[in-house]
């Protein structure tokens, strides 16, 4: 059975981990440098599969070196955002975690695909693709189904429509730049356009634009947890079932969307080797000035971690 490691013990961690045990998708291991926290949460969740005959294994521990033969690293690890935090507040403090994590990584896992998931999440996987040397199809980060899900909630709320009946894509930065494809986007076929008028369009965008902060202001202290694993759940079973289905990751474009050397949320056909192909849509004239945006915001922040 495929290997997975995760990074990082809370919360988003904790949870990833118990959907791919729970349904058996892959062994896991379990790893955080506070000392028992991932060992004692791999004991929980061990004992939860006795309910789950499908269930795989699961352990944890606080060494680094328990992701060797790990097909998959998902890096979690880091300070959530705090009310009033905004993302680049978040820059200076997580960028040390992932340099030590992914400087461990290059000798301990060299052949994984690592999955990103500590925000601010754009910088953070260029991060890692810089700092690992590994194949850029090998570097992704979890960002546009993550939103994605967001606008087919907001969507769905506003037509008393089950969410899994939306089809969306977002698009950009994983934050104030990010970019709902609100032409593209469907309910059952039916174009969104032709069930919600264009302020119910504009108010569903807004909340997905502000869903993370909103979440964070409604908890007062942590951020969101349920959402984010389901969308990295979803983002493992493409990869490690080699499924080539297409979904929005944060990926390195080098030329597509007239975009070099930076992270941004696109169309991505995944499988077991990683990124395989990035997809190209026909952007708006609009569309395509707000990912210019987006690269230069995202581009301004690497400066300031002298990546730039």
């Amino acid at each position: 059975m495929p290997k997975i490691a995760i990074i990082g013990a809370g919360f988003v961690g904790s949870l990833t981990a118990m959907r791919i045990v729970e349904s058996g998708l892959a062994d896991v291991v379990l790893i955080d440098k506070q000392e028992g926290l991932a060992a004692g949460k791999a004991l929980d969740l061990g004992q939860a599969t006795a309910f789950f005959p499908q269930a795989a294994s699961v352990s944890g521990g606080s060494r680094l070196e328990l992701a060797a033969g790990a097909q998959v690293v998902v890096i979690t690890a880091g300070f959530a955002r705090a009310p009033g935090m905004n993302r680049l507040d978040l820059l200076r403090k997580n960028s040390e975690i992932v340099r030590e994590v992914v400087a461990g990584l290059k000798e301990i896992a060299p052949d994984s695909i690592l999955l990103v998931v500590t925000n601010p999440l754009d910088e953070m996987s260029y991060l890692a693709w810089r700092a690992s040397g590994f194949p850029s199809e090998r570097i992704m980060g979890m960002a546009g189904m993550l939103d994605a899900a967001r606008y087919r909630f907001f969507a769905a709320s506003a037509l008393g429509a089950l969410p899994a009946s939306v089809q969306a894509l977002v698009m950009g930065t994983h934050g104030e730049g990010m970019i709902p494809l609100s032409r593209g986007a469907s309910v059952s076929g039916t174009p969104l356009g032709e069930l919600l008028s264009s302020d119910e369009i504009a108010l569903a965008e807004e909340r997905t634009v502000k869903g993370g902060a909103e979440i964070v202001s409604l908890l007062k202290s942590g951020s969101a947890h349920f959402a984010p694993s389901a969308a990295i759940f979803s983002m493992l079973q493409n990869i490690l079932l080699d499924e080539g289905r297409i979904m929005t990751a944060s990926v390195l474009l080098q030329g597509e969307y007239g975009l070099r050397d930076i992270f941004l949320g696109v169309p991505v056909r995944l499988g077991n080797s990683g990124v395989r192909e990035i997809i190209e849509l026909e952007l708006s004239e609009e569309e395509s000035k707000a990912l210019q945006a987006a690269a230069l915001s995202t581009a301004a922040k690497l400066e300031d971690l002298g990546l730039g």
